[in-house]
């Protein structure tokens, strides 16, 4: 069955937001709903009606992302949810395929987004491009390694985040692009990561930030709550909750996991942060850092050849590849990679291939992260030439690893 397909106007948001909240079993407050309708594209949004009923939904935020070796802009893929008395009805399959389409024409190579469930958005292209670790450090086991970094000319200052925004702004604009998956924040994105109300709070306390400094500015920033709690025999056994934690150097990015780990009255400190994060070098007793594994940003190329010549690689390549793609049958075929660490060209070719995969296996490598020979060790991808898949997987590789670091 199908089902007309098309953006809403700003008077039919309260039916577009009302699928949001039944399918992600959620009640927002009246604010967080008018900050949602404050931060969407309406042009980008897409609905799918069953008469007047508004079935299914899906959005984009527009922004730029990094990439290995710089940024672009990509369709940030949001709002993904069909009513529950309108599933197994292919509402979903019908409005995954029209976004793409609408984001080819509008000339984006990317598209990225978060998943709700890890096993839906495979069957349209996306692959895993991104890890998350779930950390909780117990603070009195969270010693430094003796060769951790120091400046004496740093200090730490305690801030209240609302009150220094142009700070925090101006430091993750320098930092954004040093981290592939990172994307530039508009004004209500900032708006969302610095709300306060009561319900932004869900039991933890203000939102409270370090700053670090040094004579010439600022050089990091941290964003936590503190989630008051006694233990049993009358002790404190408080949890601070990290959000944020981003800085321009080592040293400062060592001051600042220092300053949140030896708060008082705090026993762990919890937070979410890239597989590589060098917290997890810093520890003198790596066994403290507690951590359960997960997927975080999932990326879909759209238009294979503009997106493989608009990053950068760390080898030279030079290779046949053959892509599956059912979804965006305009990706289906052979394209010869040609790159070396300036450049790349991708074409389309009728010559052997060296190697044969889905893309979502080129978007889960697209941002640097090394799953091409997991994947063909998996029996998931074929090499005809031998060694071509470590060669791709080598030279898409990047460092460091990919995060976006907040949801979108």
């Amino acid at each position: 069955m199908s089902y007309p397909i098309r953006p809403i106007s700003e008077e039919q948001w309260p039916q577009f937001s009302g699928v949001l909240a039944e399918a992600f079993n959620w009640t927002p407050h009246p604010t967080q709903s008018e900050r949602w309708k404050a931060n969407t594209e309406f042009d980008r949004t897409l609905a799918a009606f069953d008469g007047d009923l508004i079935a299914g939904v899906t959005g984009i935020h527009s922004f730029s992302m990094a990439v290995p070796g710089g940024a672009l802009p990509v369709a940030g893929v949001t709002a993904v949810s069909v009513l529950p008395s309108h599933r197994r009805r292919g509402i979903l399959s019908q409005i995954m395929r029209r976004q793409l389409a609408d984001v080819r024409e509008r000339g984006e190579a990317v598209a990225a987004l978060y998943a709700s469930e890890a096993i839906i958005y495979g069957r349209y292209g996306y692959g895993r491009a991104a890890d998350n670790l779930a950390v909780s450090i117990p603070t009195h086991r969270s010693a430094f390694t003796p060769a951790a970094p120091s400046d004496p000319s740093l200090r730490v200052r305690v801030v209240k985040p609302a009150e220094v925004r142009s700070t925090l702004e101006e430091l993750f604009a320098r930092v954004m692009t040093e981290r592939p998956g990172r994307y530039a924040r508009n004004e209500h994105f900032w708006n969302m990561s610095l709300a306060d109300e009561e319900f932004d709070q869900q039991g933890a306390g203000s939102l409270r930030g370090f700053l670090v400094e040094d004579s010439s500015g600022a050089r990091g920033y941290a964003l936590f709550r503190v989630k008051s709690a006694w233990g049993e025999n009358g002790g404190p056994d408080c949890e601070l909750q990290l959000r944020e934690l981003h800085a321009t150097d080592p040293a400062a990015h060592a001051l600042l996991w220092r300053a949140v780990l030896d708060r008082d009255l705090v026993t762990k400190v919890t937070a979410d942060i890239p597989v590589d994060d060098p917290i997890t070098q810093l520890l003198a007793d790596v066994r403290q850092l507690h951590s359960r594994w997960g997927d975080e940003l999932w990326v879909r190329l759209v238009s294979v050849d503009a997106a493989l010549v608009s990053r950068a690689y760390s080898a030279p390549v030079d290779l046949v590849i053959e892509v599956d793609d059912d979804v965006c049958p305009w990706n289906a075929g052979r394209w010869r990679l040609t790159a070396d660490t300036g450049s790349a060209s991708c074409k389309p070719t009728d010559e052997t291939p060296d190697v044969s995969l889905p893309v979502s296996a080129l978007g889960g490598a697209y941002l640097g992260a090394g799953s091409l020979t997991a994947q063909q060790a998996a029996g998931l991808l074929t090499e005809h030439s031998a060694g071509a898949v470590r060669a791709l997987a080598t030279a898409m590789s990047w460092s460091p690893a990919p995060w976006a670091g907040l949801v979108f």
